[in-house]
């Protein structure tokens, strides 16, 4: 899907020239060629591209055979498209996997765009368009699985089926935990949100994923060395990013917004009219979004298939890769089957199509079965 333009950088096919921006001109939320390129090949653990959609988009191709079906991985809150960089290689002898950067995350940076839910799930769908196809599978985790769910029902003929780790859903009436809800409340209140993400260039980028992996995983030590290495790269070269902590503010609003007891209705009515095959797996031990939610909406969405893993945290494509990668195959293969030829033969129909036209150049930043509930 890739393709290398002539200076050799990575690019995707059918970007204007003029989409790109020029060296050197980096103000806060545009991307800057010249100082934070991802660089060449799978070094994130697939090939690092670039698209043009109202600005520069970076996202990972991690390959897979040619008109076999097409997944779009969306990561979550104040991740990027390295979090499927432990779980995409497992799928790809079947499947072709890609992985965007939303706007405000990873190497995407805002360039005025917004970064809340609902431009960034306009920003997925013309993602969809420009790079994936017509017609795909959605893999989304946390707020990614919010997206994807809100994907699914604003454009139905585009969305064959859903795959949702530890989505962000509705707000239910269990029990959070104590720490979690403080995080976020926190996030809420203008300035002490501020003063409390300032401290964090405290830490050296190695610290900073430590800390993240620790709140977002039941055990850290789970996720492969080299995966946590990746992160460490992106988070170090997005240091620079001076806009990163008052867009994390916004987008951390808006998915509490949409989940909310008061403001969550229009999220609520949407999961109600999801149409497409559904997985969902969640870990146990999930301390941002409870297991008991997502029990909750699987009750009440009885053609869903919902997969409980033991022991695990809020990223389970980090933290039990393989576990996943065995359940999502599992269920394309029986359940997910049609969600699954349906996307294939739009990739098929695509891969004899003529070739778009002329490519920009980069211009960003650079098991076990698990039992089922």
């Amino acid at each position: 899907m890739a393709q290398a333009t002539e200076d050799g950088q990575t690019a995707s096919p059918g970007v204007p020239d003029s989409g790109a921006p020029e060296p050197g001109t980096a103000d806060p939320g545009t991307a800057d060629p010249g100082t934070a390129d991802p660089g060449m090949g799978p070094r994130f653990g697939g090939e690092s591209c670039w698209v043009d959609i109202d600005g520069p988009v970076h996202y990972l191709d991690f390959g897979g055979p040619a008109g076999a079906p097409v997944i779009v991985a969306v990561h979550g809150l104040e991740g990027c498209a390295v979090n499927w960089s432990a779980l995409a290689p497992l799928l790809t002898d079947r499947y072709q996997v890609l992985a965007p950067d939303l706007a405000g995350h990873g190497f995407t940076r805002s360039a005025g765009r917004g970064v809340d839910v609902s431009s960034n799930r306009v920003l997925l769908h013309r993602f969809i368009e420009a790079v994936a196809g017509s017609r795909v599978i959605l893999m989304g985790n946390s707020m990614g699985g919010m997206i994807a769910l809100s994907e699914a029902v604003a454009a139905p003929s585009t969305v064959t089926g859903l795959i949702l780790l530890d989505p962000a859903l509705p707000f239910m009436p269990v029990r959070p935990d104590p720490s979690v809800v403080m995080m976020f409340l926190v996030n809420m209140v203008p300035g002490l949100s501020q003063r409390m993400l300032r401290r964090r260039h405290q830490y050296a980028p190695e610290e900073l994923v430590a800390g993240v992996l620790a709140t977002v995983c039941a055990d850290p030590s789970r996720v492969p060395p080299a995966v946590v290495g990746q992160h460490v790269e992106v988070a170090r070269r997005r240091f620079g990013y001076t806009e990163a902590d008052r867009e994390f503010t916004l987008a951390a609003r808006s998915v509490v917004s949409a989940a909310g007891y008061i403001t969550g209705g229009p999220y609520r009515r949407a999961i109600n009219s999801v149409r497409c095959p559904v997985l969902m797996l969640h870990g146990t031990l999930d301390r941002l979004i409870p297991v008991a939610t997502a029990r909750i909406v699987a009750r009440a969405h009885p053609d869903w298939s919902l997969v409980v893993l033991p022991g695990v945290g809020h990223v389970p494509q980090l933290e039990a890769p393989l576990e996943c990668a065995t359940e999502i195959r599992e269920w394309l293969s029986p359940v997910g089957r049609g969600a699954a030829s349906a996307t294939a033969a739009t990739a098929a129909t695509a891969a004899t199509a003529p070739p778009a036209g002329p490519a920009a150049p980069s211009t960003g930043d650079d098991t076990t079965p698990a039992p089922r509930a």
